[in-house]
Formats: C-alpha cells, sequence, structure tokens
C-alpha cells in the first residue's frame, strides 16, 4: 500500500539520484543534480498540492529518474529526436519508478497511477499528471530558466514560455507568477504572456 511505504519508494528513488555524476552547488555544497531536481520537486509539489496523495509524491520524487543515463546528444539533435528522446524517457522513467513501487508494497494499480502521472497521461484531465506538468514548468522557471535564457535567442525563449504557460493550470500560473526573477528574466515573461 503507498500511503504505509512511500517513504521506502522515495528514500530508493533518491538513492538512485544521489548516483547522478553531474553536480550543482546548493547554498555551497555539491549536490548531484538529479537529487536537487527532485527536492525541488517535492517543493513545488507541497505548493501545487499541500494533500498530495503518497501516489503523487512518488511519481513528483521519480519524475526524471535515472535521465541521466540517457543523454540527449543519444538522440539526433533535431526536433524529431527531441521528441524521440523524451518520448522514450517518460516510458522509461514511469517503468523504473513503477518497478520500485511494486518492490516496496504498493498494489499493482498504485504503481500504474505512479506511472500514468509520470507519463503525464490525459494532460488536462488526470489531475496527478495536472499537477506533475505544474510542478515540472515551475521548477523550470525556477531552476533552469536563467541557463536555458543564456543560451537560445529571445525569439525561441518566448515560444518554450508560451508553450509551458499552454500546459500549465491556473493554479500553477498564479505559483508561476511568484517566482522570484531577474528584471531580464520577468521581462521574457512578460512578452511571452502578451503575445
Amino acid at each position: 500500500m503507498a500511503a504505509a511505504n512511500y517513504e521506502a519508494a522515495i528514500s530508493l528513488i533518491d538513492e538512485a539520484h544521489s548516483q547522478d555524476p553531474n553536480i550543482t552547488i546548493v547554498d555551497g555544497v555539491e549536490v548531484p543534480y538529479e537529487l536537487h531536481y527532485a527536492r525541488k520537486m517535492t517543493h513545488y509539489l507541497s505548493l501545487r498540492a499541500p494533500d498530495a496523495s503518497p501516489v503523487l509524491k512518488v511519481a513528483v520524487r521519480a519524475q526524471h529518474f535515472r535521465r541521466w543515463e540517457i543523454p540527449r546528444n543519444s538522440y539526433p539533435m533535431t526536433k524529431p529526436g527531441y521528441l524521440s528522446w523524451r518520448a522514450f524517457l517518460k516510458k522509461r522513467q514511469a517503468d523504473l519508478a513503477s518497478a520500485i513501487c511494486v518492490g516496496c508494497n504498493f498494489t499493482e494499480e498504485e504503481a500504474e497511477e505512479v506511472a500514468r502521472a509520470i507519463r503525464k497521461e490525459d494532460l488536462k484531465k488526470n489531475e496527478d499528471s495536472q499537477i506533475l506538468e505544474d510542478v515540472a514548468c515551475l521548477v523550470f522557471l525556477d531552476d533552469q530558466f536563467d541557463a536555458f535564457e543564456k543560451e537560445h535567442d529571445e525569439a525561441k525563449i518566448i515560444s518554450i514560455l508560451q508553450k509551458t504557460w499552454k500546459k500549465m493550470s491556473e493554479r500553477g500560473h498564479e505559483l508561476a507568477l511568484q517566482i522570484p526573477m531577474t528584471d531580464t528574466s520577468k521581462a521574457l515573461v512578460g512578452k511571452a504572456l502578451a503575445g
């Protein structure tokens, strides 16, 4: 049962995240990037859905499960290559997380709910999938947007922001507008929302 065993699942997920060779600095301390990302996901889940179910807590924590093992450049550096990479990752991450859940005595149905949320099935209809999407978008805006902004031209950034915004719920929008940003980032968000 997820309610009794989700902390064990999260512990195993974090153990895997800790193996990410990519490092980020958090408050002066080196942290494996995927562990940092997973913690950010949990933080934004607590804001977006404070009463989240154990199933959703596990899905959010496993959103990028072992993602570093399949780098972006392992697929063609084209839009179709990017889409294929993302589709493969969603399925792989969902399958791996589901297996951990089964190993932690989740029911088959609960493990499949975790997988469905990670695959973001029925976005806009499945509340868990929508919440996970909101949380992922919030982490992007909070943790990755400044670096992303330095790597791309303004037109591409505005396009990505508009696509991100369309995927989010109204509550996701409210939280996004509360994220502290640089003046440049705020201006880009303003242009994206105006266009």
